[in-house]
Parts: structure tokens; sequence; C-alpha cells
């Protein structure tokens, strides 16, 4: 999967792999009509609920510089978020599991997801019977997420609530007239006033956002104009927020709306605004979590897991799969043994390396997960 990595919600290449290491296993499998993914259903021995495991498929547009020997045979495109790895532990995770199908209490689904990297592949799925693709709604949900970096190799972290943040990204477009760069009164210049609105806006999210339930707003595009001496007509700069709870994303929005129109009307400029709430916020079921950390306890240690203070930044579609049942997710540390989790390249980083020994530990964690949620549920 390294090697041919794909983008979006077509991922032929990678459901024909998915489908080929699943083989011989006893599960029913049905594959996505929207997008290429691939669910299937393993069924215990013992009568239970379900409970599902999700594995995401899909890379980025990203040119590959990490010189490991696998590296993408596809220029710009890279796993460099490592979802190669949380499929192939789930592949593992459905082997384990089958491997002790009559001991099951109930049944299995494993959602190989395409498009988590901004498709909403995640919703795609749902909207096409995931969650019930074993005849009744999974009682609960679990996936895991490698990391190129914070966390050695081996360690398991989580948390209960609150674990990553909402994700929206806003367009802006200031809408004024051109004219010659010598005569500025002649012309309705945006430059200006998109300036003031990137500066502004920075300001008011220390304004509007409590210290103890922030935002992140970062502008990481921002274009006008052609020439040194032309006043544009328009100029453009898009940005992404982040937040921690519904109610400061609500209130977030309709700050960046009043800001930006507010200073558009003090400099007599037009302003459109395309603001899209693209994931919301990511939150473990405290009973889910308090469950996978005693899990995971129980499998590799109490050195190997962490139970993380406080949520990250980053956004995940699975955020979509835990609106609708409990779950947790849980991220596992792949840094190379010898490199510094401190300083190794972040996910999404055209250097990011990941140690393909946390692929059958996160399986095993999976399928404990897995199997223990489903005994646990026979017990009750």
């Amino acid at each position: 999967m390294h090697r041919e990595p794909e983008l979006g919600l077509d991922l032929p290449l990678s459901q024909a792999k998915v489908l080929a290491a699943l083989d011989g296993l006893p599960l029913e499998i049905t594959l996505g009509k929207a997008l290429s993914s691939v669910t299937a259903v393993l069924r215990g021995g013992r009568p239970g609920p379900a409970v599902l495991l999700r594995g995401d498929m899909d890379a980025l547009p990203v040119h590959e510089e990490s010189g490991v020997g696998f590296a993408s045979e596809i220029p710009g495109t890279m796993h460099a978020c490592g979802h190669d790895l949380h499929t192939s532990a789930v592949v593992g995770a459905a082997h384990l599991l089958a491997s002790r199908r009559a001991e099951l209490a109930g049944d299995v689904v494993f959602m190989f997801q395409p498009g988590e990297e901004g498709q909403r592949g995640a919703k795609i799925m749902i909207d096409e019977g995931v969650l019930d693709a074993a005849g009744e709604r999974v009682i609960a949900a679990y996936a895991v997420h490698v990391a190129s970096t914070m966390l050695p190799l081996g360690v398991v972290a989580t948390r209960p609530g609150t674990i990553l943040a909402a994700s929206d990204s806003v367009t802006v477009t200031v809408h004024g007239k051109g004219g010659h760069g010598s005569s500025p009164h002649l012309a309705v210049d945006p430059v200006p006033a998109l300036c003031e609105m990137v500066t502004a806006l920075q300001t008011m999210v220390t304004r509007t956002a409590d210290a103890f339930d922030p935002a992140v707003l970062t502008v990481g595009s921002i274009h006008a104009g052609s020439a040194f001496n032309v006043i544009p007509a328009s100029g453009t700069f898009r940005a992404t927020v982040r937040t921690f709870s519904p109610a400061t994303h609500q209130k977030i929005q309709a700050a960046v709306r009043r800001v930006v129109h507010g200073i558009a009307d003090a400099h007599g400029v037009r302003v459109e605004i395309d603001y899209q709430a693209n994931y919301p916020v990511t939150v473990n079921d405290r009973s889910e979590a308090a469950f996978a950390l005693s899990t995971v306890r129980s499998i590799l240690g109490e050195q190997r897991v962490f139970e993380a203070p406080q949520p990250v930044a980053g956004a995940e579609d699975f955020s979509f799969v835990l609106e609708q049942v409990p779950g947790a997710y849980l991220m596992v540390g792949a840094v190379p043994p010898g490199t510094d989790p401190a300083t190794a390249p972040m996910n999404h980083a055209a250097q990011a390396i990941f140690d393909d020994r946390a692929v059958p530990e996160a399986a095993v964690v999976l399928a404990s997960l897995a199997a223990t949620r489903l005994a646990s549920a026979a017990a009750s």
C-alpha cells in the first residue's frame, strides 16, 4: 500500500489489496457504492451484539521524501499519515479474531474507509449502512491512528472526552475596484481590507474563545494581484479553524463572519465568505475510553499506556462514527527507534517515517478491544 498510495474516495488498488488480504476468512463482505470502501462482517460463534473496527485507506497529495526502501512510486502522493498501517492493523485484527471466531460473543464489523483526508468518507459509509452492517447497530466502535512523532514506538495513548478538534475551512474573497498603484484614491483597494481581516481574526480568537476551551485559526493562503504597481479588483485568503467544543465552534464561526463583514464595511469593499464545517469534534465516550485504557494496560503493561492530559488540534472523520455510537479513538506510537519523538517529522510531512512494528501491536489492541467488549456485553 505504501508504494501505491491513492487519494480521495476512489481507491481501486487499495480496495483490491484489502480484499486479497481478507481472502479465505469467514467474512460477509460488502463493497461501497459511492466510494471504494470495504465492509466485512465476522459472525461470532456465540450470540451477542456487534462492535466496529475502523481502518482508513487514503493517502495525501504529498511528494515523499522519507528515503525508505518502499517509498511511494506515485509522484506527488504519499501515505504521509500512516493510513496504510491502519488498514494493515485492521486486516491483522480480522485474522486474529477469525482464528478465535468460536469464542466471540457477537459480531465484528471491519470498516475499511476511503476519503478520511477531507472527503468525509466515514459519513458516506455511515449513510450506506456500515454501522448496521451486522444486522443491528453496533454497540461500540474503535479506531487507532499511528503517530510519527510525540509517542515512542508501541506506546498507546487516548483520553476520555474530546480527543481531537473540529475542523472548519474558511475562504474569504474581498471585491473592490482595480486601478493603478499610483492612484489608490481612484480605486477601491481590497488588499488593506484583506490584511486587516487576517490580523483582526487573530485578535478575535484570543478575545472570543475561553482560554480553557480554546480555538485555533490559521491563515494558510493569501493572494491578491499580479503586479507591484496594479491595484487588484479582488483578493482571497483561506484559513483553517479548530475548536474543541460545539459551543466554541458556533461562537467562532459567528465571530469570523462578524469581523470580516465589519472590516469590509469599513473599507467600502464587498466580501464573500465560504465557511465549511468539515469534521466535528472527536469525542471519546468516557466509559469506552476507560475500558480501552484498561484493556491496553492488560495487554501491553502500564509503561506502554499514556492517558493524554489534553486533546490534539488535529481532526478526524471517525468523529462522525463517534457521534452515532459510543467508542474510543487511540493513538499508537510508530517512531523508529533511535529517533527522538519530540523532533521526528510529524504526520503529513514529506519526511514522515512510520515503523512497521507498530502494526502487529495495533492489530492485537484492536482485536482485544473487540473481543473483550463483546465478552463484557455478554456477561452483563
